[in-house]
């Protein structure tokens, strides 16, 4: 009971002191005056409509589903996740191939369950994928997949635009640090204001 007769009334000390009813509004202000997810998103769709027209990258995903990709991917989540924030969990393979396409790449990409040079020397050794799947001993499609990720790790033909994504979420980064900053500063402070102001009450 102490505890929240302690916590009602510094609220009412800094809706005194501050003019505010409610202690979450400086804290939207500050998320406001910073780029939020979507803005982010939005400038990295401008990004990925001008891979898409330059065919540079062929999916069946649209420009802001490719940012929702890239900003989900750096929220950690997997193949499966994304497609379903892109609306259908079974986008996870076009979601998992544009993402390779885009060097997103995960550990995962890269376990393969033979010598990974083997495979590269098989690839051009001028052989039909049946001989190499055969020789490597799993299906042509899985060694698609495969060779879909080596083509697009040495593939440098979307780099520069690459960066410029890179750039985007660096800045995203240094928001939210800065939000995260800003918002514990701001609460500090106006605790430490009606802290004080209860001792001098008191």
């Amino acid at each position: 009971m102490q505890d929240d007769t302690r916590k009602t009334q510094l609220l009412q000390l800094f809706t005194t002191i501050s003019g505010k009813t409610k202690i979450v509004e400086p804290m939207k202000k500050i998320h406001g005056t910073l780029r939020d997810r979507e803005a982010v998103e939005r400038e990295i769709a401008l990004v990925m409509r001008e891979i898409l027209e330059q065919g540079l990258f062929k999916t069946k995903l649209r420009p802001i589903q490719l940012a929702k990709l890239v900003s989900a991917y750096y929220a950690g989540k997997n193949d499966t996740e994304i497609a379903r924030e892109l609306g259908d969990e079974k986008l996870s393979k076009t979601v998992a191939r544009a993402r390779v396409r885009l060097k997103l790449f995960r550990d995962l990409d890269f376990k393969m369950p033979f010598d990974r040079e083997k495979m590269e020397s098989l690839l051009y050794s001028g052989n039909t994928m049946k001989e190499i799947s055969d020789e490597l001993g799993v299906s042509p499609s899985t060694l698609r997949e495969y060779r879909h990720v080596i083509e697009q790790r040495d593939d440098v033909t979307i780099d520069i635009y690459l960066e410029r994504i890179k750039d985007v979420m660096e800045d995203r980064d240094l928001s939210e640090l800065m939000t995260k900053s800003a918002t514990k500063d701001g609460l500090e402070d106006s605790i430490d204001a009606t802290e004080a102001e209860m001792v001098d009450v008191s």
